[in-house]
């Protein structure tokens, strides 16, 4: 069976083979797919709530990916292999990822930010490393709110709307990313808040 997906503005499109991984046979639209990728979140938000280990670090992300994707999915948890419209080089990803778990350490230890911002600054650079073939937003989203309650915070809205369609709260979302690349991240801080 062929499935097209309609990808948002912002969406990281994903190729042949990667799209051939996918689970189940039944999904034909990308309604479909959101819906049953939205379960699976749900799943895999459950579970990184009942986990009491470290969460900075490569073990944790791969397996809060595998957790949230694993029954959508072959290549859940599993670093891409190809470069797309965002992200590092593919063969930099473990060495990106490993930057910044030691600097959310430091940053941790240190109170080098308050903690929303430290786990805010954590999930933009998530976001930029792009270790997955999808799903980076929503797994970088869930991280940073697993970070911030682990500081001790409220978990973020993060708009208090769906970032999954082409919406004002997706098109805001992608400015405050946009703006922190510029190195401003006052807009992303907020936007995790609104």
């Amino acid at each position: 069976m062929t499935v097209k997906f309609d990808y948002p503005p912002g969406a990281t499109p994903l190729d042949a083979d990667e799209l051939a991984s996918l689970i189940p046979g039944h999904i034909t639209t990308q309604g479909e797919l959101n819906e049953w990728e939205q379960l699976n979140i749900a799943q895999g938000e459950n579970w990184a709530r009942r986990q009491r280990k470290e969460i900075l670090n490569e073990a944790f992300v791969r397996q809060l990916h595998k957790q949230m994707f694993g029954e959508t999915w072959k290549w859940a948890g599993k670093f891409r292999k190809s470069d797309k419209n965002i992200g590092v080089d593919w063969l930099s990803i473990g060495v990106e990822l490993k930057k910044l778990v030691d600097d959310a350490h430091y940053q941790v230890e240190h109170a080098s930010y308050p903690p929303d911002e430290i786990a805010v600054r954590f999930h933009h650079r998530l976001v930029a490393i792009h270790p997955f073939p999808n799903g980076n937003g929503r797994h970088a989203r869930l991280m940073a709110d697993l970070l911030v309650e682990r500081l001790g915070q409220p978990r973020f809205t993060w708009g208090s709307h769906s970032l999954i369609d082409a919406s004002e709260t997706r098109q805001a979302y992608i400015a405050a990313l946009q703006a922190a690349d510029a190195r401003d991240i006052s807009k992303l801080l907020a936007f995790a808040h609104s």
